[in-house]
């Protein structure tokens, strides 16, 4: 009723920060929250790139889209980005950030270096605190909204446990903050895309030639070429049913930066997909364990 009933947010003179919009939601929510008329920050990795640049071009010279570098996990950008925002304040202040950069990556556990997690956590993670802390004076003096990218891989894994691992994390602390920030009329937004490799490209497909060259000797002893081969077909199989509409994601995030009663929750996928989640949510685990253990590897090891 709450949702109904009130008016949209008014977007002009409120400036909201984007990490990872060199691509994928990051660069469409820059340039759809540009049209809405809010004055735009968009953190790119590559501020020179070709999705920086395009930004730019589509945007036009309204001055409203600023592209700056930012790599979350380097913290003298993430200093800098704030100096930035400071300076080019609009009249009605800092209203939202956007916690969209994300790395992904295949491999059963014991595939992957110890610096390979270590990179995933600084990115999907950390990244998204160390620019949270860093705009949470901002956020708390106006009022306004952070939203974070989540996945409904947070429930669940099938291959990719490193990312599904960090989702998982970023749903906590989100839980934590959403309670702490409501004294202070911070809302806190999260949103769970189901399968959008297609629309992102955030996971380009593997071969299992290039996964068994990473391998160390100590794990190709235990698994064989097939198995890896079957995994690697099963893997990229599922990113090509990706859906390619990006567009829907986006909205979710539209509307959990504008709406009176914004979700806390925005899960946007396909009905089997809702299905897993639901299953996973409130099935026993053992439920879970045999669906997914179904749906992987029929090889067997030697």
């Amino acid at each position: 009723m709450c949702r109904r009933g009130a008016a949209r947010l008014e977007p002009a003179g409120r400036a909201v920060l984007i990490t990872g919009c060199d691509s994928g939601f990051g660069h469409l929510l820059a340039l759809r929250l540009h049209r809405l008329g809010f004055t735009v920050f968009a953190g790119c990795l590559c501020p020179g790139g070709d999705g920086a640049r395009r930004l730019q071009r589509e945007a036009g010279g309204t001055g409203r889209l600023r592209v700056l570098r930012l790599d979350v996990t380097r913290a003298g950008d993430v200093r800098a980005a704030k100096e930035l925002v400071l300076s080019h304040l609009p009249e009605r202040g800092f209203w939202g950030l956007v916690n969209n950069a994300g790395i992904s990556t295949f491999g059963e556990t014991g595939w992957l270096p110890m610096e390979t997690y270590e990179k995933f956590a600084d990115v999907n993670l950390l990244g998204s605190i160390r620019t949270t802390l860093a705009f949470l004076p901002l956020l708390r003096k106006y009022k306004g909204r952070i939203v974070f990218m989540s996945s409904i891989i947070a429930y669940f894994t099938l291959g990719n446990g490193i990312y599904s691992m960090t989702k998982a994390a970023i749903e906590r602390f989100c839980d934590a903050l959403r309670l702490e920030m409501k004294k202070f009329g911070v809302q806190v937004c999260i949103i769970q895309p189901g399968n959008y490799a297609r629309s992102t490209k955030i996971q380009p497909p593997l071969s299992a030639d290039e996964i068994w060259s990473e391998l160390s000797e100590e794990e190709k002893a235990v698994y064989n070429k097939e198995y890896v081969q079957e995994r690697a077909n099963f893997f990229n199989s599922i990113l090509s049913e990706g859906s390619t509409n990006g567009n829907e994601v986006v909205d979710a995030m539209v509307d959990a930066l504008t709406s009176p009663a914004p979700k806390a929750r925005y899960m946007v996928a396909k009905l089997k997909e809702k299905v897993l989640v639901f299953v996973c949510a409130l099935f026993p685990t053992v439920v879970m364990d045999s669906v997914l253990s179904y749906a992987l590897s029929k090889v067997k090891l030697a």
